[in-house]
């Protein structure tokens, strides 16, 4: 029972310390980045009135062999089935070649900012999905790739 217990408060204190005003989730590459598979995030709105920052996450290793990575990027709106098609290019380096993510070792995380201060129309459940468009059939160094939605502070 005693060890039930310490499971039990491991858990609590694992599950307390996480910041209900943002939502992040991953998906694991494993270094390799194929030209034509999607990653999508899905995600529920609760709040439309609420103002989000829509933020994506790169995580990349000494592999990569680009200065930059393009995305090509479909928002949509799962009720009314709406699309919106953005096509983007992130710098991952300085021109030293020094990567500008954080981390240690070989594999860094990047932050870039996709949607700023934005105002879902409606509450309800939201695709994003994210194809890299390097034109490479299987891009190398892309450990993960992530999209973080957090509230925007006051």
């Amino acid at each position: 029972m005693h060890r039930l217990s310490i499971i039990v408060l491991a858990f609590a204190a694992l599950f307390s310390c996480k910041n209900s005003s943002e939502e992040i989730k991953m998906s694991s590459l494993n270094g390799k980045w194929q030209k034509n598979q999607i990653q999508n995030f899905d995600f529920s709105v609760n709040d439309a009135q609420a103002l989000k920052n829509i933020i994506f996450v790169v995580r990349n290793n000494d592999e990569y062999p680009y200065s930059n990575i393009r995305f090509i990027v479909d928002f949509t709106d799962l009720s009314t089935k709406k699309i919106e098609t953005d096509t983007l290019n992130y710098i991952l380096a300085k021109p030293n070649g020094e990567w500008i993510g954080r981390g240690f070792g070989d594999t860094k995380e990047t932050l870039f900012q996709y949607k700023m201060n934005y105002r879902f129309k409606n509450v309800g459940k939201y695709r994003i999905g994210i194809k890299q468009a390097m034109r490479k059939d299987a891009l190398v160094g892309i450990e993960d790739v992530g999209v973080k939605i957090e509230n925007t502070k006051p």
